[in-house]
């Protein structure tokens, strides 16, 4: 059920199975590890947890990483969530664990989803930020599996300083592999992501236009994570182009109350999510965070109940009040559909309140 009060319940879980994976990414969030941490969760304590998650209005499970297949009880924490009436997806790394056996036994137990990384065009580019030789061409393996399963298949790309000049080659190459969702991160510096990975605020700009143009046309959904601004450029977009007068004043009305659905074309939650608002990330040890980028810990799930966390703990109270946000996203008219990547403020400012670095625009409190 897609539920809109976010005060109360997550629209998406992430938990992190594990840390422990075979690639070294650049940007990892997680700064990934070798072996699995002898602190994870165990299988009891995560059946727990998805008892938990469903009882929030059952929200979007992702399961992630790390590896998430380097967990032995993987499928069984699948079937668990699946048997619950939980939609979970996962994203595992390209590494020798996905076999076609194992795609096809996570199909046979419920996945609703399966995403792959893939961050360039060539296995040149992809491999070096993935840090891993190989990586490319056990990934492009790994999707005939997929398709040979008739599994959907989501693909995740970090637009970083390392594809910037390569995302007309990227978005042929997503659109040639029959993926359903192209789901486009960007980048954040924190774990082992520095700031000159980034792109420019004007960048940032530049590409959101030209998702914006690439959204219309292409044969796959796209959806952005740390991008909270793309939505405010689809939405000028949208209003610059409306010559009813009245779709203009619902296009207000929308902004006003946060409420993406009365906009159409951004997305399947029915407000704007963000970091703490509408979105909960789950650590391997029970950390729970307003989202991975983010990294403020609110509390623990074996101290304290999940929903009790997400409801009461004051960083993500204040998360979910763009009116307090500081500087030109606290006075921006965009700021309850937007509201700025809180995980980039933190990176870049310390303080998750601040404005958002990444964008360039100018509320009109401020012209």
């Amino acid at each position: 059920m897609i539920h809109c009060d976010f005060d109360k319940s997550p629209f998406i879980v992430i938990w992190e199975l594990t840390r422990a994976c075979e690639l070294k990414c650049l940007h990892c969030r997680a700064s990934a590890q070798n072996k699995r941490d002898p602190r994870e969760l165990t299988l009891k304590e995560g059946k727990d947890l998805i008892d938990q998650i469903h009882a929030m209005d059952n929200p979007l499970l992702v399961l992630t990483g790390g590896d998430p297949l380097m967990r032995d009880d993987v499928f069984a924490i699948i079937e668990y969530a699946v048997q619950k009436g939980v939609r979970v997806s996962m994203t595992p790394s390209a590494t020798p664990n996905v076999t076609r056996e194992a795609i096809q036994s996570a199909k046979e137990i419920g996945l609703s989803r399966w995403a792959f990384s893939l961050d360039g065009p060539t296995r040149e580019i992809h491999d070096h930020f993935r840090g891993t030789d190989g990586s490319f061409d056990l990934t492009m393996k790994a999707i005939r599996y997929i398709h040979e399963c008739h599994l959907p298949l989501q693909i995740n790309t970090v637009i970083s300083a390392y594809n910037i000049d390569y995302l007309d080659e990227m978005a042929k190459l997503i659109e040639e592999l029959n993926c359903v969702l192209w789901s486009v991160f960007f980048l954040v510096p924190t774990g082992r992501a520095k700031r000159e990975d980034m792109i420019s605020p004007v960048d940032h700009e530049k590409v959101f236009l030209w998702l914006s143009r690439l959204a219309k046309e292409a044969p796959f959904d796209i959806k952005t994570t740390a991008a909270q601004h793309y939505r405010r450029v689809v939405i000028q977009q949208k209003m610059r182009e409306a010559k009813d007068p009245n779709m203009k004043i619902r296009y207000e009305h929308a902004l006003q109350k946060g409420k993406m659905d009365a906009i159409g074309g951004l997305g399947r939650a029915p407000k704007g999510v963000n970091d703490g608002n509408g979105f909960m990330f789950i650590s391997h040890i029970g950390d729970v965070y307003p989202s991975g980028l983010l990294p403020f810990k609110a509390g623990n799930i074996r101290e304290q109940p999940l929903a009790e966390i997400y409801r009461e703990s004051p960083i993500f109270k204040d998360l979910r009040n763009p009116d307090g946000f500081k500087g030109k996203c606290g006075v921006c008219e965009f700021r309850h559909v937007c509201g700025g990547s809180r995980s980039r403020a933190y990176a870049l400012t310390g303080d998750y309140l601040e404005s958002d670095p990444s964008c360039i625009y100018i509320p009109k409190a401020l012209r």
